[in-house]
């Protein structure tokens, strides 16, 4: 997976993301002095309103574009490059947060594993990420037009892991935690451009799923699937994507 992600556009035109990650800093429930790791913190903004809390904040992200980028807008934060599965970290947490990061992160076993070690005991991970079916609407349609302009495109060439809360909830109980919360739900998401939203979500998210392809072709592709996508994701002057969401809590016991 590619992690040269552009940080400027991802500001201007998916701050939605952090957006939507601010409820998840109420289940968190930071507290003053606390020690908490923001897991994939993209350029920032939800390290900065968990630190409102008194907390203590490092976070880690393995885009070296984000992790400048968030240094720049809060240079009081401790931000990081590195990688989600091979976390050096000196200390334990209270409290790791990670906002629309682990479905980009396939070896989820590993993952949980670097996660419950870095907690103290009765340390808590508290996680939101796409679940079964997220953007399907929107991937099918990459994958058909990829596939009729004489591409092949295989199951391993798709980018996310994309788990039911079924399978997410055991793989945390065979590292170890105790559940507490889950859930699963629909959130269809409004894109910030009227015009070229969903260009625009496939040039920040989808790039993966079309690096199959000539870069010459893409732009065309990327026509087609607009096009394909018109009627069901074009509501009321407005794109939307299709976003299923899993939302866990667990605690180290």
């Amino acid at each position: 997976m590619s992690h040269h992600w552009d940080s400027h556009f991802y500001d201007h035109k998916h701050n939605f993301v952090s957006e939507y990650g601010s409820e998840l800093i109420d289940l968190l429930r930071p507290q003053k002095n606390e020690r908490i790791l923001d897991l994939g913190c993209g350029t920032g903004d939800l390290a900065n309103k968990i630190t409102h809390s008194g907390a203590e904040v490092i976070g880690i992200d393995a885009s070296e574009n984000m992790i400048h980028k968030a240094k720049e807008k809060y240079p009081n934060i401790e931000f990081k490059v590195m990688d989600a599965v091979n976390l050096h970290l000196n200390g334990n947490f209270d409290g790791v947060f990670s906002n629309a990061t682990l479905h980009w992160i396939k070896e989820s076993q590993r993952l949980l594993a670097q996660v419950y070690s870095v907690l103290k005991p009765k340390g808590r991970f508290v996680a939101e990420f796409g679940g079964k079916d997220n953007v399907k609407t929107v991937t099918d349609a990459i994958i058909t037009s990829i596939r009729e302009a004489g591409y092949s495109f295989a199951d391993q060439d798709f980018p996310w892991y994309f788990p039911t809360i079924g399978e997410y909830t055991s793989l945390m109980e065979q590292t170890g935690f105790t559940v507490t919360y889950a859930t699963y739900f629909a959130r269809p998401t409004k894109l910030v451009d009227d015009k070229d939203g969903i260009k625009d979500w496939i040039h920040m998210f989808g790039n993966n799923l079309l690096a199959v392809v000539p870069a010459e072709v893409r732009g065309d592709i990327i026509g087609k699937v607009e096009k394909k996508l018109y009627q069901r994701q074009f509501i009321n002057g407005h794109w939307y994507a299709d976003y299923k969401r899993i939302r866990v809590m667990g605690l180290k016991e």
